[in-house]
């Protein structure tokens, strides 16, 4: 791959050129948008400056943040507080987003989507009310092991690291999911299956492949 330096504004700015002549494949009303990468990745980070960047040019965004949609923990803990294979596989509720965020953005949908369903931190529903979505929002969903999952994205955004970028950046704490995204590199292989690469091993200096 041929990745170019380039700064984190003018990276935002090219995006948000792309997301503006985004058309949902499907023939929906909404664009839906993924910025994946691992929490060392900061994906939440490019996405709220991408959020931020479509609302000065006029653009609705709703951002969905898949830690709103982690199951409850007597699911995502049955193996155990640190199962690799759990964190890819379980974790996240792909049942719930395509419920309550993509099937809702289908052609002749209602575009009625529900911003959060869980607060893993409580352990309970957010109870977060459901938001109508006028045409031509941008649905902007990031977090960590989103690809791969037949979620249907109009335009897909991975953030790139190294397995020593990776393991260096990642907190103690959270050291054990490590094996779940060497597999899910092996498996989902985001770094080619990608529509945007951005390398982030030193964050100051992003990379892309973006022209």
């Amino acid at each position: 791959m041929r990745l170019h330096p380039i700064s984190w504004t003018r990276l935002t700015e090219q995006l948000a050129d792309r997301v503006e002549q985004l058309t949902p494949a499907d023939g929906g009303q909404w664009p839906r948008v993924a910025v994946d990468g691992a929490g060392a990745a900061e994906p939440g980070r490019l996405a709220e400056a991408l959020a931020d960047e479509l609302r000065l040019r006029g653009r609705a965004v709703q951002r969905i943040r898949a830690q709103g949609f982690l199951r409850p923990a007597s699911i995502r803990l049955e193996y155990g507080h640190q199962d690799a294979d759990a964190y890819l596989d379980l974790w996240l509720d792909t049942n719930a987003l395509f419920r309550e965020v993509f099937t809702p953005l289908d052609p002749g949908g209602s575009g009625k989507v529900l911003p959060d369903l869980w607060d893993p931190r409580t352990d309970r529903a957010t109870r977060s009310p459901y938001r109508q979505l006028a045409p031509g929002t941008v649905v902007l969903v990031d977090g960590p092991l989103l690809l791969g999952r037949w979620f249907p994205f109009d335009l897909t955004v991975h953030l790139l690291m190294s397995p020593q970028a990776l393991a260096r950046r990642t907190p103690d704490a959270e050291q054990w999911t490590l094996p779940a995204f060497a597999r899910y590199d092996a498996e989902v292989r985001p770094a080619e299956n990608a529509d945007v690469l951005v390398r982030v091993d030193d964050p100051n200096h992003p990379a892309t492949d973006l022209s």
